[in-house]
């Protein structure tokens, strides 16, 4: 954005403040509901809301909200334009077919992270449904945790700061100094391995992603059930899988 500000438009970002409040435990809002998450008058939510309406990107019954299949297509257009995850598809079949595990890119956005490519193993780990352009918070996962080891300090500093770590399990790092403490010692290692940190059950595992700048751009990972999988063989049996398909994408990305 330019330095005063004349070119940002203040009606998209309340549009797209509209469109976030929907969820997996938001599938249908009212105008009230959208009022309260976002901050604006009834008459503004409403008016937003009648236009994504409008649009068919929502539909209403009189009075509750929801999101159409056609958002799907604003998600798209960032999918279709990163050849790079489509590319990376095959990589991470492959480590899916050789650990019978899910295995995932995923990117930072905002305080979360977010899945731009997923190989799903058949058997179901997570009580959340995962897919293609879902959020997780980042301090609780392997892939977060990775991108913000290899971030910049700024950035890591502000994350903190506006990032209260919100504990979901017992296992769940809340401390900002142990939190720095646990992103130094994924910087040394190359890797994350977080063990029910998210989830109870889940165990995960993440390397980091570096773009032709030499800046983390994304994190690829294995999941895997806790019960079925502990940090040992992690470690021996998927580390050498996850390294070699991050090595490949690292070539593609380089291409």
């Amino acid at each position: 954005m330019d330095a005063d500000g004349s070119n940002f438009v203040a009606s998209l970002e309340k549009g797209l403040a509209v469109i976030r409040c929907f969820g997996p435990e938001a599938r249908r809002l009212t105008v009230s509901d959208v009022a309260g998450r976002t901050g604006y008058t009834r008459a503004t939510a409403r008016r937003f809301l009648l236009t994504l309406t409008q649009l068919d990107y929502a539909v209403t019954d009189g009075k509750f909200f929801e999101l159409t299949p056609k958002i799907l297509t604003l998600g798209h257009a960032y999918l279709t334009s990163r050849s790079l995850w489509d590319a990376s598809r095959v990589y991470l079949d492959q480590v899916t077919l050789q650990t019978n595990e899910s295995c995932n890119i995923g990117i930072l956005d905002g305080d979360e992270i977010v899945y731009v490519a997923r190989s799903a193993a058949p058997h179901r780990i997570m009580s959340v449904s995962l897919f293609v352009g879902a959020r997780l918070p980042a301090h609780a996962t392997s892939m977060g945790q990775t991108v913000l080891a290899f971030s910049p300090e700024k950035d890591l500093t502000a994350y903190l700061h506006r990032n209260p770590l919100e504990r979901f399990t017992e296992n769940t790092i809340t401390d900002a100094r142990a939190f720095r403490r646990r992103l130094s010692e994924i910087r040394a290692k190359g890797y994350a391995l977080v063990d029910q940190e998210l989830e109870m059950g889940l165990i995960s595992m993440a390397t980091p992603l570096f773009n032709s700048d030499g800046a983390v751009m994304a994190a690829l990972n294995i999941s895997a059930h806790s019960g079925r999988v502990d940090r040992d063989r992690m470690l021996a049996d998927y580390l050498p899988h996850l390294t070699w398909a991050a090595e490949l994408i690292g070539a593609v990305a380089l291409a």
